[in-house]
């Protein structure tokens, strides 16, 4: 994320969704389809996902309107934990 951080603001008061995937023995099931479990701030959603333990993460993605160039509308769980750090300077 490097110099696009610098140069950038992103809105955490944006709506987003939190979405879990189905699993099976702890691997995302490629034949369904991930489902809400809940909905707020982009900022909230950030929050209830890191509430999640580090070992099921994998699990979930967060929905969002894109916010170029830090924001995508789906974000992986990677994404999100670099969001979080970067939540106080953005």
């Amino acid at each position: 994320m490097g110099d696009a951080v610098a140069d950038s603001k992103v809105d955490f008061d944006a709506l987003a969704a939190l979405h879990k995937w189905p699993s099976l023995a702890n691997e995302r099931r490629p034949d369904r389809e991930s489902y809400q479990i809940s909905e707020g701030t982009l900022d909230e959603c950030i929050s209830a996902f890191m509430g999640k333990p580090a070992t099921t993460r994998h699990l979930y993605e967060i929905r969002t309107a894109a916010q170029p160039p830090l924001v995508t509308g789906i974000l992986s769980p990677e994404h999100v934990i670099e969001l979080s750090r970067w939540r106080e300077f953005l």
